[in-house]
């Protein structure tokens, strides 16, 4: 049982991340816009940067692959984003201050299990190893 829920998160979780890499780059202006709107610097770079680490990480997580780096890159980047994209205590026209918190909370929850997967997938120390 631990394997299927552990197989299923990883993958639910890597889906999450895989499908939002692609469309930020099928729905580049809509993404552009967005940064532009939280006075973002560097959009193109940071917006491709984020689309490939979103497919690659999301793809190992599936794949079971380097999942410990893997999922520690991703939960780095929603941190960044969640501070940069979703900072529901500041302002902007057009943004709804409950939704931005909303997806703030969310994406600890993310955070949070991202962490764990990776804690579940370092390998514990052998006894020797331990010892010294």
């Amino acid at each position: 049982m631990k394997a299927v829920l552990t197989h299923s998160g990883r993958t639910l979780l890597a889906l999450y991340f895989i499908f939002p890499g692609v469309m930020k780059f099928v729905d580049w202006d809509r993404h552009v816009a967005l940064m532009e709107l939280h006075n973002m610097v560097m959009i193109p770079v940071l917006l491709a940067s984020a689309g490939l680490i979103q497919i690659a990480a999301g793809l190992c997580l599936l794949m079971n692959k380097q999942v410990v780096v893997s999922a520690l890159a991703l939960a780095g980047m929603v941190l960044m984003i969640n501070f940069n994209l979703h900072d529901f205590w500041n302002t902007y026209e057009g943004v709804d201050t409950r939704h931005e918190t909303q997806n703030f909370v969310k994406n600890l929850g993310i955070f949070a299990g991202l962490l764990l997967i990776a804690a579940m997938n370092m390998t514990q120390p052998s006894n020797d190893e331990a010892r010294e």
